[in-house]
């Protein structure tokens, strides 16, 4: 399973196929591993703490993310860390390539500060439906051990 397509990708990147790659199943795996990964390390801690199940032994279920609350940053992560590098030159003066992977890694980067100041919606009881309990927020402005 991926959070991105290329019908979603296609939304802010029309031109898609017009640069001789058709097929982007691999890259869309990689994102969604990498956005896993991330929650791993920027949510998880702090939403097992929250929730008081932290133990050793327990890990993020990503079956019980809702993984489509991450299709936008995934469509910005793609095209930034995969997609576009294979289009870019990487010449010394840069080229529109290189500019529009800034912008998508800096949209990324705000979409997902976004997703978790929202509330990762994170199924803990796997009861199929998501509560507002469920939605878990990352809060700063407490120490958080």
């Amino acid at each position: 399973m991926t959070m991105s397509t290329d019908t979603d990708i296609q939304e802010y990147f029309p031109d898609l196929y017009e640069f001789g790659i058709q097929d982007f199943s691999t890259d869309h795996a990689r994102t969604r591993e990498d956005i896993i990964r991330q929650l791993r390390i920027d949510w998880w801690p702090r939403m097992q703490s929250r929730t008081n199940i932290f133990s050793a032994s327990t890990e993020l279920n990503v079956a019980l993310l809702t993984e489509t609350q991450f299709t936008r940053a995934a469509v910005f992560h793609v095209l930034s860390y995969y997609i576009l590098p294979k289009l870019a030159k990487f010449d010394p003066e840069g080229d529109k390539f290189e500019n529009m992977m800034k912008y998508y890694k800096e949209r990324y980067s705000e979409e997902f500060n976004l997703i978790l100041k929202d509330g990762v919606e994170y199924d803990t009881d796997d009861s199929g439906n998501i509560s507002n309990d469920e939605k878990i927020q990352n809060v700063y402005d407490r120490l958080v051990r």
